[in-house]
């Protein structure tokens, strides 16, 4: 026979909220919740989360830090691989939600759970993330999904905690926001329309600086590793950018994707240090790789991306694409100068013992010191030859 212990993925929020109130009030289940810390919440924030768990009537409730193993196992990959979902979206909820869900999964198999809960909805792809890898896990344990089955409207549970003597603030009912070391998402009625754009005051980082400012990002072998001449850990480096540039409101937009369910949704999100560390790191590489290595990895990155977002995190093959990504950084080495201004930043240059972009073999443009013109007719002659022989095979080609 089941016992009524339920362990619930909790985050603070509207829908989780409601969740824990109605397992324990109308399921007469012993709730532990628990929230993943994946580097979105400070020491007086997970306090505040912990209360508000107990007053909704948890049994217990655990925080569970994984932001340190949140970067080693994914978000240094994301930085090797300068990966840009559309070209737009650094994957901030994405790559945490798969994190979570195994760390949740751990923690429900340890504590002898009979239930897992999420409050995902039914129309999104964190559904998708967290049911794969409690399957994969925990295939013992089942799923409680109370926001999905009974696909309820974020005014249906406003009105249900209001009645039961809780009231959630206009802000946390009217946004999604989502707070993680790799970013914040931020959903609301706007994002889901194709034509509206979200608020200034939907978004957490508010304009704080109107001046600009220069500052220095050093990398070793790819990782992040000084912020202005001062050696640091990557995971407080990451912080410690997000902190800086989000007094200037750096790294909001909007992805609109195809979801892993097939429909088509849209989010926005502010991600200050990801979107400057992401494009600090190319440029870098741009400098330090070769043609054929930044072409390569330019797909192979893709493709990471990809499967972080559709939940294949834990597909073999992923662990052969992360030691390809690691393989490529070798030389990866230098500095990074990147100016800050209100709303954007500008990647001014870089210094490495590794810039292949080095005078003493040519400037482009304007002096050649390897080769000479002679030398450049004869490698063009060969290079257009199979192009030559093609257009004599076949004469009536259009061009």
């Amino acid at each position: 026979m089941k016992n009524n212990k339920v362990v619930l993925a909790f985050s603070g929020g509207l829908d989780t909220s409601y969740s824990l109130k109605y397992l324990v009030k109308e399921k007469q289940m012993n709730v532990y919740s628990a929230i993943v810390n994946t580097g979105g919440f400070s020491a007086s924030e997970l306090k505040i989360l912990e209360e508000k768990a107990f007053q909704l009537g948890a049994i217990d409730h655990v925080v569970l830090e994984k932001t340190i193993d949140y970067y080693q196992h994914i978000v240094k990959y994301l930085i090797f691989g300068n990966v840009l979902k559309n070209n737009t979206y650094p994957l901030s909820v994405s790559s945490e939600r798969v994190f979570q869900a195994i760390a949740l999964a751990q923690y429900a198999k340890e504590i002898g759970a009979a239930y897992i809960a999420h409050g995902s909805t039914g129309a999104g792809n964190d559904q998708v993330r967290f049911d794969l890898i409690f399957q994969l896990i925990a295939p013992e344990i089942e799923i409680i999904t109370l926001i999905r089955d009974k696909k309820l409207s974020r005014k249906e549970e406003i009105d249900y905690l209001k009645e039961n003597g809780f009231t959630m603030s206009h802000a946390t009912a009217e946004y999604s926001i989502n707070k993680g070391l790799w970013g914040t998402s931020v959903g609301g009625k706007e994002t889901l329309t194709s034509h509206l754009a979200l608020p200034e005051s939907a978004f957490p980082s508010q304009l704080q600086r109107t001046d600009s400012q220069i500052i220095e990002i050093e990398f070793f072998k790819g990782e992040v590793g000084a912020l202005n001449g001062k050696k640091m850990n990557p995971v407080e480096l990451i912080q410690q950018v997000d902190k800086m540039a989000n007094e200037y409101a750096i790294g909001r937009d909007t992805h609109v994707g195809d979801t892993i369910i097939g429909i088509k949704g849209r989010v926005g999100f502010e991600a200050a240090a990801a979107s400057i560390l992401i494009k600090a790191h190319h440029s870098l590489e741009k400098h330090t790789l070769s043609k054929w290595q930044l072409q390569f990895k330019e797909q192979l990155s893709s493709w990471y991306g990809m499967f972080i977002h559709e939940a294949q995190y834990l597909d073999p093959v992923m662990r052969n694409m992360e030691s390809f990504l690691e393989d490529s950084q070798k030389s990866v080495s230098g500095t990074v100068s990147v100016e800050l201004h209100p709303y954007r930043f500008v990647i001014l240059g870089i210094k490495s013992e590794n810039d292949l972009m080095n005078p003493a073999f040519g400037s482009y443009g304007e002096t050649n010191r390897d080769w000479n013109g002679e030398d450049v007719k004869g490698f063009t002659k060969i290079m257009a030859n199979s192009l030559r022989i093609y257009n004599k095979v076949n004469p009536n080609t259009q061009w």
